[in-house]
Protein backbone atom coordinates (compact mmCIF):
# COMPACT_ATOMS: atom_id res chain seq x y z
CA UNK A 1 0.00 0.00 0.00
CA UNK A 2 1.01 3.28 -0.92
CA UNK A 3 -0.36 6.09 1.53
CA UNK A 4 -3.55 4.22 1.65
CA UNK A 5 -3.55 3.44 -2.11
CA UNK A 6 -3.33 -0.75 -3.45
CA UNK A 7 0.17 -0.90 -4.69
CA UNK A 8 -0.24 -1.44 -8.32
CA UNK A 9 2.67 -3.06 -8.47
CA UNK A 10 1.44 -7.39 -9.83
CA UNK A 11 3.39 -10.23 -7.88
CA UNK A 12 6.03 -11.15 -10.71
CA UNK A 13 5.09 -14.43 -12.07
CA UNK A 14 5.89 -16.87 -15.08
CA UNK A 15 3.94 -14.84 -17.70
CA UNK A 16 5.45 -11.53 -16.64
CA UNK A 17 9.03 -13.45 -16.69
CA UNK A 18 8.44 -14.64 -20.17
CA UNK A 19 7.32 -11.30 -21.66
CA UNK A 20 10.40 -9.44 -20.40
CA UNK A 21 12.41 -12.03 -21.55
CA UNK A 22 11.20 -11.52 -24.78
CA UNK A 23 11.34 -8.28 -24.91
CA UNK A 24 14.68 -8.24 -24.12
CA UNK A 25 15.34 -11.04 -26.91
CA UNK A 26 13.67 -9.34 -29.40
CA UNK A 27 15.12 -5.83 -29.04
CA UNK A 28 17.33 -4.81 -31.47
CA UNK A 29 18.12 -1.32 -30.19
CA UNK A 30 17.30 0.49 -26.95
CA UNK A 31 16.90 3.72 -25.24
CA UNK A 32 19.66 4.16 -23.28
CA UNK A 33 19.38 6.86 -19.96
CA UNK A 34 22.45 7.95 -18.47
CA UNK A 35 23.46 10.89 -16.01
CA UNK A 36 25.29 14.52 -17.78
CA UNK A 37 28.40 14.59 -15.98
CA UNK A 38 28.42 18.36 -15.96
CA UNK A 39 24.60 19.28 -15.20
CA UNK A 40 23.72 15.31 -13.31
CA UNK A 41 20.39 15.81 -15.74
CA UNK A 42 19.26 12.41 -16.85
CA UNK A 43 20.11 12.00 -20.81
CA UNK A 44 18.52 9.87 -23.10
CA UNK A 45 19.70 7.95 -26.57
CA UNK A 46 19.30 5.45 -28.88
CA UNK A 47 21.98 2.39 -28.92
CA UNK A 48 21.89 -0.84 -31.16
CA UNK A 49 21.48 -3.63 -29.22
CA UNK A 50 22.46 -6.98 -28.38
CA UNK A 51 22.46 -10.21 -25.37
CA UNK A 52 25.90 -11.16 -24.55
CA UNK A 53 25.79 -15.24 -24.22
CA UNK A 54 25.31 -14.93 -20.72
CA UNK A 55 21.98 -12.87 -21.77
CA UNK A 56 23.54 -9.53 -20.14
CA UNK A 57 22.44 -6.30 -22.78
CA UNK A 58 25.75 -5.75 -25.13
CA UNK A 59 26.00 -2.59 -27.04
CA UNK A 60 29.03 -0.84 -28.73
CA UNK A 61 29.90 3.18 -28.11
CA UNK A 62 31.75 5.56 -29.64
CA UNK A 63 33.79 8.00 -27.63
CA UNK A 64 32.66 10.36 -29.46
CA UNK A 65 29.26 10.08 -27.69
CA UNK A 66 27.84 12.28 -24.64
CA UNK A 67 26.38 9.08 -23.71
CA UNK A 68 30.25 7.39 -23.06
CA UNK A 69 31.30 10.08 -21.74
CA UNK A 70 28.79 10.38 -19.15
CA UNK A 71 29.34 6.08 -18.72
CA UNK A 72 32.77 7.10 -17.50
CA UNK A 73 32.07 9.24 -15.45
CA UNK A 74 28.62 7.62 -13.67
CA UNK A 75 28.06 4.01 -14.55
CA UNK A 76 24.87 3.69 -13.23
CA UNK A 77 22.29 3.32 -16.85
CA UNK A 78 19.18 2.45 -17.81
CA UNK A 79 17.49 0.52 -21.07
CA UNK A 80 14.17 1.13 -22.29
CA UNK A 81 12.94 -1.94 -25.04
CA UNK A 82 9.69 -2.37 -26.36
CA UNK A 83 8.11 -1.05 -29.23
CA UNK A 84 4.20 -0.35 -29.62
CA UNK A 85 2.46 -1.88 -32.28
CA UNK A 86 1.13 -0.53 -35.45
CA UNK A 87 -2.24 0.26 -33.92
CA UNK A 88 -3.72 1.50 -30.81
CA UNK A 89 -2.73 3.57 -27.96
CA UNK A 90 0.86 3.18 -27.91
CA UNK A 91 0.89 3.00 -23.90
CA UNK A 92 -0.60 -0.13 -24.20
CA UNK A 93 2.13 -2.13 -25.54
CA UNK A 94 4.58 -3.86 -23.48
CA UNK A 95 7.89 -2.61 -22.73
CA UNK A 96 10.63 -3.25 -20.03
CA UNK A 97 12.94 -0.85 -18.58
CA UNK A 98 15.99 -2.18 -16.87
CA UNK A 99 18.14 -0.39 -14.34
CA UNK A 100 21.88 -1.25 -13.62
CA UNK A 101 25.84 -0.34 -14.20
CA UNK A 102 27.74 -0.32 -17.19
CA UNK A 103 31.06 -2.31 -17.84
CA UNK A 104 33.53 -1.45 -20.40
CA UNK A 105 34.69 -4.31 -22.26
CA UNK A 106 38.24 -4.61 -22.24
CA UNK A 107 39.57 -5.66 -25.97
CA UNK A 108 42.99 -6.45 -24.69
CA UNK A 109 40.77 -8.60 -22.24
CA UNK A 110 39.88 -12.82 -22.80
CA UNK A 111 35.97 -11.42 -23.30
CA UNK A 112 36.79 -9.43 -25.97
CA UNK A 113 36.45 -11.84 -29.02
CA UNK A 114 33.53 -13.74 -28.18
CA UNK A 115 31.54 -10.75 -27.58
CA UNK A 116 32.49 -8.98 -30.48
CA UNK A 117 31.79 -12.05 -32.73
CA UNK A 118 28.15 -12.33 -30.31
CA UNK A 119 27.50 -8.53 -31.28
CA UNK A 120 28.12 -9.20 -34.80
CA UNK A 121 25.97 -11.81 -35.20
CA UNK A 122 22.72 -10.09 -34.28
CA UNK A 123 23.77 -6.45 -35.40
CA UNK A 124 26.10 -7.41 -38.70
CA UNK A 125 26.01 -3.56 -40.36
CA UNK A 126 28.35 -2.57 -37.34
CA UNK A 127 31.64 -4.65 -39.09
CA UNK A 128 31.89 -0.95 -40.67
CA UNK A 129 32.66 0.16 -37.39
CA UNK A 130 33.42 -2.19 -34.66
CA UNK A 131 37.10 -2.46 -35.08
CA UNK A 132 37.66 1.68 -34.94
CA UNK A 133 39.78 2.81 -32.17
CA UNK A 134 36.76 4.78 -30.86
CA UNK A 135 34.17 2.15 -30.42
CA UNK A 136 33.78 -0.06 -27.33
CA UNK A 137 31.78 -3.23 -26.18
CA UNK A 138 29.77 -2.29 -23.25
CA UNK A 139 27.69 -4.81 -21.53
CA UNK A 140 24.84 -3.34 -18.70
CA UNK A 141 24.96 -5.39 -15.35
CA UNK A 142 21.20 -6.01 -14.34
CA UNK A 143 19.94 -5.04 -10.62
CA UNK A 144 16.49 -4.63 -11.20
CA UNK A 145 13.66 -4.26 -14.07
CA UNK A 146 10.65 -2.77 -14.27
CA UNK A 147 7.82 -4.47 -16.69
CA UNK A 148 4.89 -2.58 -18.05
CA UNK A 149 2.85 -5.72 -19.62
CA UNK A 150 0.04 -2.95 -20.91
CA UNK A 151 -2.64 -1.41 -19.03
CA UNK A 152 -2.49 -2.60 -15.19
CA UNK A 153 0.05 -4.63 -16.02
CA UNK A 154 3.01 -3.36 -14.02
CA UNK A 155 5.62 -6.16 -12.26
CA UNK A 156 9.60 -5.34 -10.74
CA UNK A 157 11.82 -8.43 -11.89
CA UNK A 158 15.07 -9.07 -10.80
CA UNK A 159 18.46 -10.17 -12.81
CA UNK A 160 16.63 -13.93 -12.39
CA UNK A 161 13.76 -13.04 -13.86
CA UNK A 162 15.59 -12.18 -16.97
CA UNK A 163 18.08 -15.22 -17.44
Amino acid sequence: MTQGKPDPIRPTDDEARVLARSLLDNARFAALGVLDPDTGAPMVTRIALARGPDGAPLTLISDLSAHTRALRADPRASLLVGEPGPRGDPLTHPRLTLQGRVAFVDRAGPDHGGLRRTYLDQNPKAQLYIDFADFTLVRLDIAEAHLNGGFGKAYRLTAADLS
